[in-house]
């Protein structure tokens, strides 16, 4: 199930611009959106000008044409959107995982979205126990979660306007990168049932 010579070849571009993202984010607390957009552009023309085939992270390497890969650019930006109106992650994290979906196309894209969310949850909580924040991170979710609860059971919307004071800013970017070449390499392992 590995994607062969010309998967991993397209694929490249992808993860040089994910690793800039992650230097950029980690020094200066943003992804430029040069970065973003030329990605996105890029992985467009790569699944458009490509021979077909299944998708760059398939058995059968190639293009999935340009409505694939715009598709996976929408699913991409979907997923991460709603963190973004809950003030959870920056602009630059959204765009930047829209950029992976224009090269994975839409099924990949969500195994590095799940891969994503389960990196950023576990390096969230390893950033907030080291920069000793832990605790009133912690404090945050719980707040989170019981008022979004009591107003969701009064027929309210969940809203964070009375927030607590943030514990901090993590570069997402980090989790971006390690969750879509994570969930990369163990699809090539053979152990996801995708195409």
């Amino acid at each position: 199930m590995t994607p062969g010579i010309v998967g991993w070849l397209a694929l490249a571009p992808m993860g040089l611009l994910l690793l800039a993202s992650v230097w950029t984010d980690v020094k200066e607390g943003r992804i430029p959106n040069q970065f973003v957009f030329s990605g996105l552009v890029l992985g467009i023309l790569l699944n458009t000008a490509l021979p077909e085939g299944q998708g760059f992270a398939s058995s059968l390497p190639g293009g999935l044409g340009l409505w694939g890969a715009l598709a996976g650019a929408a699913i991409g930006l979907a997923v991460m959107l709603p963190m973004y109106l809950l003030r959870a992650m920056g602009a630059g994290d959204v765009k930047l995982m829209a950029m992976v979906g224009a090269f994975l196309g839409p099924e990949d894209i969500l195994g590095a979205a799940l891969g994503t969310f389960l990196a950023g949850g576990v390096l969230s909580l390893g950033y907030a126990w080291k920069t000793g924040v832990l605790r009133r991170t912690l404090q945050n979710i719980r707040f989170i979660l019981y008022s979004g609860a009591v107003k969701m059971a009064g027929g309210g919307s969940s809203s964070l306007d009375n927030a607590p004071e943030t514990a901090g800013k993590f570069p997402y970017a980090v989790a971006i990168a390690v969750g879509t070449l994570g969930y990369l390499v163990w699809k090539s392992t053979g152990k996801v049932g995708w195409a």
